[in-house]
């Protein structure tokens, strides 16, 4: 019998690609929809940002790994002739360690947009 997991997604696999959830594979296939008409570009996969702090203000070079936040997607959008970042997470459950990531996540990559989609 296979196990259940903690927040009930069930992994899946499509075109060779393991997601962690159905909802996730969904996404993915809509945003290559979205690449291949051009609304979005240069679409990734978990996408890796390091979650640093600088506890000494005078000096700037020290910094302490405090976590690493992993998007689902990452991509361009065009708006007023400028590309603009983005960084896309499928969740079905908010939890609180996800919630701390996203606003570490804010404060250290304010050029990025954080978009949640809801399973």
């Amino acid at each position: 019998m296979a196990r259940r997991l903690k927040y009930g997604n069930k992994p899946t696999i499509v075109g060779g690609i393991r997601f962690a959830s159905q909802a996730e594979a969904r996404r993915w296939g809509e945003l290559r929809l979205l690449e291949k008409a051009g609304e979005i570009r240069r679409l990734r996969q978990q996408e890796k940002f390091d979650l640093r702090i600088f506890p000494n203000v005078a000096d700037a070079d020290y910094s302490v790994l405090i976590g690493r936040y992993y998007a689902d997607f990452a991509y361009a959008v065009m708006r007023g002739g400028k590309e603009h970042q983005i960084a896309e997470d499928v969740k079905g459950v908010m939890t609180p360690v996800f919630r701390l990531k996203a606003k570490l996540f804010a404060a250290l990559y304010p050029a990025w947009e954080l978009r949640i989609v809801k399973a």
